[in-house]
């Protein structure tokens, strides 16, 4: 499973969400994080309708994508997504 976190270099609540995905990683060993500056990836965030920083991509280990959520996520809330993700 992967995350794509979509974030911006002046965004104050991306810091929060690194944050949470951090701890998410540190809790599930085998997630996938990649982090997109949307200004560097402008295509990519289009393409997966990205509007606001930060936004969260969960994806499946098939590829297909479970959610797509703006804010900061808490913790919980991702780790039941990643729960639901694994399968």
């Amino acid at each position: 499973m992967r995350i794509e976190l979509f974030t911006s270099a002046f965004c104050d609540p991306c810091h929060r969400a690194r944050e949470v995905v951090a701890e998410a990683q540190r809790l599930v060993p085998e997630l996938v994080v990649e982090e997109l500056d949307v200004a560097a990836h402008q295509e990519r965030a289009l393409a997966h309708g990205v509007t606001s920083t930060p936004t969260i991509v969960v994806r499946r280990a098939d590829d297909s994508i479970l959610v797509t959520a703006e804010g900061v996520p808490t913790l919980p809330r991702l780790l039941t997504a990643l729960a639901e993700a694994k399968g």
